[in-house]
């Protein structure tokens, strides 16, 4: 049995996305995995299907393996768009589809999220052209942008009632942000009332060293527990980076009524409630973040 703090900390905290690297499924065996996943005992930790809208006539012939019981509930992936002449048509045909795609399959698949990166240039204009473009959808909307533009992004996000979304690795080392680039934007996002998401990288529960890309991958345990306990008791980044750094499994402790990291609480009630900011995480695997919390004694 898991304890009630880790379900709240990790209660549909896992959005799968099989179809990218390092797993990098094709769609087929990638829906596969999700329609068992849904049907399994650990699926109150699972999250959404990261889906690319481009990938959405593809799906079609994949979803008699979802049902009214168990539909296909997806995130879907708007695509990346070099400028920002090319954020309102990329937008707009994304929003299309989604409407179009939700009204033809409703009550098999549920689309309620969306996320997309953010074009160069300011900010404002493309949140501008966002509220014009997914005003009448109803959509937990998360824009991503580099991390080291993480903090000004997530400022600008403020009262847009848009979430940020967070890289925090990849293949290879250079694509792992540092500990105090994830502390500077979980801090913005709990002082502006911002949710944010992660994605890539966040395989393992508690930070370490992987031979795979040449670097340490952040915990998820870490991020998570981090965003809750910084939102919780108004970290500063300082104390935030030192939860993020911290590579000792024993530092985290799961109970009935609250979750500790060190010598800081939260009880569990208020995890659920710091949830609604520190939202979800993006990994290509289900199966190993599940497997690690069990070699550890924790689930």
């Amino acid at each position: 049995m898991s304890s009630a703090s880790l379900r709240a900390l990790l209660a549909h905290a896992i959005d799968y996305a099989g179809l990218f690297p390092p797993a990098d499924l094709a769609l087929e065996p990638a829906l596969r995995n999700q329609a068992g996943y849904v049907r399994s005992p650990d699926r109150w930790m699972l999250g959404a299907f990261i889906l690319p809208v481009a990938k959405f006539a593809a799906a079609r012939a994949q979803l008699k393996q979802f049902e009214q019981e168990h539909p296909l509930q997806i995130s879907a992936l708007g695509p990346k768009t070099a400028k920002a002449a090319d954020f309102r048509p990329a937008l707009e045909k994304a929003a299309k589809a989604i409407k179009e795609f939700s009204t033809k399959h409703e009550g098999v698949v549920s689309i309620a999220q969306f996320e997309m990166p953010l074009p160069p240039g300011p900010v404002a204009a493309s949140l501008g052209v966002a509220r014009a473009t997914l005003g009448d959808l109803a959509l937990n909307v998360f824009w991503e942008a580099p991390a080291d533009a993480a903090a000004s992004t997530i400022e600008a996000l403020a009262s847009s009632g848009a979430g940020f979304k967070l890289r925090t690795g990849g293949v290879s080392a250079g694509a792992f942000p540092t500990d105090g680039q994830i502390a500077r934007a979980l801090v913005a996002a709990v002082r502006h009332r911002v949710p944010i998401k992660f994605t890539a990288g966040l395989h393992h529960p508690v930070r370490l060293f992987h031979q795979s890309v040449g670097t340490k991958m952040h915990g998820f345990l870490n991020v998570l527990g981090a965003g809750v306990l910084a939102a919780e008791h108004r970290w500063s980044e300082a104390q935030t980076q030192e939860m993020l750094a911290d590579e000792s499994a024993g530092s985290f402790a799961f109970g009935e009524e609250a979750f500790r990291w060190r010598d800081w609480k939260i009880t569990t009630a208020q995890i659920t409630a710091r949830r609604r900011l520190v939202t979800s995480l993006g990994s290509c695997s289900f199966d190993e973040p599940r497997d690690d919390l069990r070699a550890l004694g924790i689930f």
